[in-house]
């Protein structure tokens, strides 16, 4: 793992895409705080510009550079709910703007996966995740599912978990309005 984690960092750093495991599904991603990669995300995806996408940290204290205001519920959601879990968290600051909805929100996971939780550690930024196809196609639940199109577009594909057979699902995901009030938009 250790040279993965090496050189996905070095790909993320430079400003390149990675495919990569995740706690989920395979995501494509790139540092959360530039923008030109993120555009180059939405390139690939061939999505549109104002649909948001879900941005991975490896520790909730990191909410709070780039949330403006955490409610406190969100520690216990986090917690308590036994699987991946993503807020929408209202006031997102500090990343590319391209990340942020236009009603000023932003989708964040804590992620529970040991590369992704290192990469985002070592990198000290939150990374983006995206599922690994084009907007409107299936998300693949397995790496020999991705499009083989997605693969030749990304810079470094991280060679972890590409033959693993387990069933992941995309995360749930909760709107949290800074009062602490929760809906849920995808179990």
């Amino acid at each position: 793992m250790e040279e993965e984690l090496q050189q996905a960092l070095r790909h993320v750093q430079k400003g390149n895409i990675i495919l990569y495991p995740t706690d989920t599904i395979w995501g494509i991603g790139c540092d959360a705080t530039n923008t030109k990669a993120v555009k180059k995300i939405y390139s690939i995806k061939n999505r549109e510009e104002r649909k948001s996408m879900i941005v991975l940290l490896s520790d909730f204290n990191q909410l709070k550079d780039y949330v403006e205001e955490v409610p406190s519920i969100a520690s216990d959601l986090i917690k308590y709910i036994d699987r991946p879990l993503t807020i929408i968290y209202s006031g997102a600051k500090n990343l590319a703007s391209k990340l942020i909805a236009k009603d000023g929100t932003i989708a964040i996971r804590i992620v529970k996966h040991s590369f992704c939780s290192e990469l985002i550690k070592r990198l000290g930024k939150p990374i983006v995740s995206t599922s690994a196809n084009i907007s409107g196609t299936p998300s693949p639940l397995f790496y020999s599912h991705i499009q083989d199109y997605i693969k030749t577009k990304v810079d470094y594909i991280v060679n972890l978990e590409q033959n693993a057979d387990i069933i992941n699902k995309a995360s749930t995901i909760i709107k949290l309005d800074k009062s602490g009030k929760y809906t849920i938009i995808r179990e």
